[in-house]
């Protein structure tokens, strides 16, 4: 269980908490099910407590890699979301053979064009410097950040927009995130450099049609390096498809892994 503003937070049912150490970071996961193991990667900043971290994308991919390691994992089907979707590809390009299907949900790659002008302003180093402290302090700002994820704000609750504010609170989560904008192009070069090892894997690719974090347009080619893919597009949803349409994300997912989605691209109402 979790303590978290004098309210202890535990997993539902049937969830079972558990912590483990990978790089000398203790890792917190939730783990549920039997069967086939199918490993869930957070986006940004979703990391668990721990010191400074390497913020190169190849970084984080090799803590994904321990991570399996540490839990046991000798094989998966892997689910990355947003920037743990970078990290996905750059893992299973590491070790292919790890990766039994890959599905990337919004993925940061290099050919999304939507937030450049922001990176570069957070390169400034006065900007960098000072970000971390307003925004952890900015709510109004953070409540933007987070509502423009989603393509309905209305679909964000207080509790879910609550989850997304408690992570900015540790200490050295923003920071890391500056750190990270330093490394993004260099990142983005490697990430496309190491799409031909992973060709072969299939791959399901999700978006929603009003992502304003990264790019739909961005799925055409990002597609393209795969032999094997389907392609879903939520009409309606931002960037967070699976909480703002949880069942129909799921079905999407299960019908990929079930192997009842046949054709190639396909859009969600």
């Amino acid at each position: 269980m979790l303590k978290r503003d004098d309210q202890v937070v535990s997993p539902p049912e049937g969830i079972h908490e558990k912590w483990t150490q990978v790089e000398g970071l203790h890792v917190r996961f939730w783990q549920a099910g039997a069967g086939p193991a199918i490993v869930l990667v957070h986006g940004l900043l979703g990391y668990s407590s721990g010191p400074a971290l390497d913020c190169r994308l190849y970084a984080s991919a090799r803590r994904l890699l321990a991570f399996l390691d540490a839990a046991a994992i000798d094989s998966c089907d892997l689910v990355g979301s947003s920037y743990g979707g970078a990290t996905g590809i750059l893992a299973a390009s590491l070790q292919p053979s790890r990766v039994r299907r890959l599905i990337l949900v919004s993925p940061a790659n290099p050919w999304s064009r939507i937030g450049r002008k922001r990176l570069r302003l957070l390169r400034v180093p006065t900007i960098a410097a000072w970000f971390p402290t307003i925004s952890r302090w900015a709510r109004p700002l953070q409540g933007y950040s987070v509502g423009r994820m989603y393509g309905d704000p209305k679909r964000l609750t207080a509790e879910t927009l609550e989850s997304h504010f408690e992570p900015l609170r540790r200490p050295g989560v923003l920071e890391h995130a500056v750190q990270i904008v330093q490394t993004w192009w260099g990142d983005m070069e490697e990430l496309e450099g190491a799409l031909p090892k992973i060709s072969k894997i299939p791959t399901l690719v999700i978006w929603g049609s009003k992502d304003r974090t990264v790019d739909p347009s961005s799925a055409v080619p990002l597609t393209r390096c795969f032999e094997s893919v389907q392609t879903a597009i939520i009409n309606g949803a931002g960037h967070l498809p699976y909480e703002e349409c949880p069942e129909e994300f799921c079905r999407i997912v299960t019908d990929f892994l079930t192997n009842r989605s046949p054709r190639k691209e396909r859009e969600v109402t």
